[in-house]
């Protein structure tokens, strides 16, 4: 292994010309550069340096690893510059895992905050449910997902998640119904009409809500897509329940929406225990303070 100090001094011999101004130029005592240029030659075991008169000069060989030292030299001043861009916030890359509603919702305000008061951040949007989103981290294909998770669902292993949002559920029915909005709901009165579920997470929240009512659901169709849940509803082929994000995203006008005495908790999630890199801890907070402002 070559040691970089060793390979800076023959970098600077071979801009300079001489011992002595490259010492001058890397602020060193002469002696110490003929040091490293002796020990860089017995790491390598090549002769790198000729001695002409009271001078030196480099062999072919020295010439090709000065030359080679001063692209690695190069590359690595360019990594430390960039990562302490990343560092100071000035730039960074955060690939951002959301599940459609939260897409539609919280990300765009975090973005528009980020872009005043981080404008080097670039983030990097990929839309998934919680389940995906996960495996996302885990294979390190993303830096932070927003998910979401009901009362009664565990954490996933080595998911760090941090709840951000109480978001109300609520039941959605066809507009012109007789009931008003502000009545409070009594699932079980609808134990005779057909329903309509959504993603697997929110279906078994649906089973769970409708058996603490005393019924089991007579489910008439599923879809993932809640514009097309909605317009089921809106054509009087069910009713559903539907989280406030869903329906601040989209709402069809076909359809009135009651809330209940129920929520999922949105969270933030990472893989494994902080610390995490600090363009990931703006995109997280950039989150979090819109999500605040959202409940």
């Amino acid at each position: 292994m070559i040691d970089l100090r060793r390979l800076e001094a023959l970098v600077a011999l071979h801009r300079t010309g001489s011992v002595s101004a490259a010492a001058a130029a890397l602020h060193y005592g002469q002696p110490t550069i003929s040091h490293h240029l002796r020990r860089l030659e017995a790491e390598t075991g090549a002769v790198l340096l000729q001695r002409v008169g009271r001078g030196v000069r480099l062999t072919p060989e020295g010439l090709l690893l000065a030359r080679r030292g001063e692209e690695v030299l190069g590359l690595l001043g360019r990594a430390e510059a960039e990562l302490a861009a990343a560092t100071s916030l000035q730039a960074g890359r955060v690939r951002l895992a959301a599940f459609p509603s939260g897409a539609a919702t919280l990300v765009p305000d975090a973005l528009a905050l980020l872009a005043t008061r981080h404008p080097g951040i670039d983030l990097e949007l990929t839309e998934a449910e919680p389940p995906e989103a996960y495996e996302l981290l885990r294979a390190g294909n993303v830096d932070l997902a927003l998910t979401f998770a009901y009362p009664d669902q565990p954490e996933p292993d080595q998911i760090t998640s941090v709840p951000v949002l109480d978001d109300p559920l609520h039941l959605v029915e066809r507009a012109g119904a007789d009931t008003p909005v502000d009545t409070p709901v009594d699932l079980g009165a609808l134990a005779e009409d057909d329903w309509i579920a959504g993603c697997e997470r929110c279906r078994r929240e649906l089973l769970a809500l409708c058996a603490d009512a005393g019924f089991t659901p007579a489910i008439a169709f599923a879809s993932d897509d809640y514009v097309a849940v909605q317009s089921l509803v809106a054509a009087g082929l069910g009713v559903t329940v539907l989280p406030g994000l869903v329906l601040r995203a989209h709402q069809h006008p076909g359809v009135a929406s009651r809330r209940l005495a129920a929520h999922r908790r949105v969270q933030l999630s990472t893989y494994g225990a902080p610390p995490r890199p600090a363009a990931v801890d703006a995109v997280a907070a950039a989150l979090g303070e819109v999500a605040l402002r959202t409940a």
